[in-house]
């Protein structure tokens, strides 16, 4: 790939669920049954402006089925340097899979493949370890490093997911240290997930090399886009975000967009008896200081600074900022009438977030929103503080 090669910013998300097939075969119990591959293609490229989509379970044999079916139908073509194009759209293909190691919890991990002939053979080779095929995130039954040689042997790109969740993050309920399950050295990035950020993880020194992600997660299709990367490519392809990645010829993640961890859902420890959030003074304390319960869930940043290996946190100089950015969906007082007229005059979520100026805003939705839509991209909203599986929210009280 020549050096010189022209460079521009991709808005780009990483881990979209698949809810059915096109015959509406269950693949996501929880997700939507408008998220199809067709479905999330045409959201991401029409609705949300986003150039690169990573769409996970596209291991399961019916949605194979549906890749081809697009693919021979002429509406979909397999991309130049991997992917599947969709207008001016790429979907990366990818598996999310769940690992336990004897005498550990399970963790999730993304896994992606070059193109469909890869995924194909990657999905044959899962079905004799794996119980359900057809079902997202399911339990593989091989070693962590067994399967990390099985998808770096195919080319493809290993991303633990959502590292730091109480619920199936590697940090967050596996392992104290990544390298206790993988080599570091074939770990592509590192999924953040919806209630950290680059500071936060700047605790743990065994992740100063890697790269950062941050990704939606969806299970609908509003979902797409709540948190997402820009990344620097010649163009949207699985190849050209292995070299990103890699930061290899100028190519890199520029900039990670994602909810202030405050709003997501596991960021604070958390209280099953009475509900409530504990004060970070209890954080690490057994009992719950307002009911006396034991039933205490860990949120993200108190387990964070359980396991630091260092005092303050640390950010390397190749680490792109870390953007807090309120997702159009949060924003009080924007419903769906205005956002459609929003959409319909800028075109996109993204160039609503980014392109459209204040003054534009409010010729469109009114003064008051145009000025939350700013300040969400600035991350200054006021916000609470979410935990034990509830967001957190905007509170409503800002003025402009």
């Amino acid at each position: 790939m020549a050096l010189g090669a022209k460079l521009r910013s991709y808005y780009c998300d990483l881990h979209v669920h698949i809810g059915r097939t096109s015959a509406g075969q269950a693949v996501k119990i929880s997700g939507s049954s408008s998220l199809t591959f067709a479905g999330i293609a045409k959201e991401a490229a029409q609705r949300k402006g986003m150039e690169l989509i990573g769409i996970i379970d596209s291991h399961a044999p019916g949605v194979l089925a549906d890749i081809r079916a697009l693919l021979a139908s002429g509406e979909m073509s397999e991309a130049e340097g991997g992917g599947i194009a969709y207008q001016g759209t790429t979907i990366v293909l990818g598996t999310e899979i769940e690992i336990r190691e004897p005498g550990r919890k399970e963790c999730h991990v993304l896994a992606f493949l070059p193109d469909l002939a890869a995924m194909e053979d990657f999905s044959s080779w899962m079905g004799k370890h794996m119980r359900n095929l057809n079902l997202s995130s399911q339990r593989l039954y091989v070693p962590a490093r067994d399967l990390q040689d099985e998808i770096c042997g195919r080319g493809g790109i290993l991303i633990p997911a959502h590292i730091f969740t109480p619920h199936k993050g590697l940090y967050g309920c596996t392992a104290e240290r990544m390298a206790e399950l993988f080599d570091l050295e074939r770990i592509a990035a590192v999924e953040l997930g919806l209630s950290a950020d680059s500071e936060m993880a700047g605790y743990i020194s065994e992740l100063d090399p890697l790269p950062f992600l941050t990704n939606s997660d969806a299970h609908s299709l509003g979902k797409i886009g709540r948190e997402y990367n820009v990344i620097e490519m010649e163009k949207p392809s699985f190849n050209e975000l292995k070299l990103a990645l890699a930061r290899q010829e100028g190519r890199r993640v520029s900039g990670n967009f994602g909810l202030n961890p405050r709003l997501g859902k596991y960021h604070r420890t958390y209280c099953a008896g009475c509900g409530s959030i504990v004060d970070e003074a209890y954080a690490t304390s057994e009992r719950c200081p307002y009911c006396g319960s034991q039933k205490l869930v860990q949120g993200v940043f108190d387990r964070i600074l359980a396991i630091a290996d260092r005092g303050q946190p640390l950010i390397p100089a190749h680490r792109p900022p870390y953007h807090y950015q309120v997702p159009l969906e949060f924003i009080p007082g924007l419903g769906k009438r205005k956002l459609e007229a929003l959409l319909a005059a800028f075109g996109t979520e993204m160039r609503i977030l980014h392109a459209a100026g204040e003054e534009e805003l409010a010729a469109v939705a009114g003064a008051e929103l145009a000025a939350h839509i700013v300040k969400a991209r600035s991350g200054t909203l006021e916000l609470s503080s979410g935990g034990g599986g509830t967001y957190g929210k905007v509170v409503r009280k800002d003025k402009s």
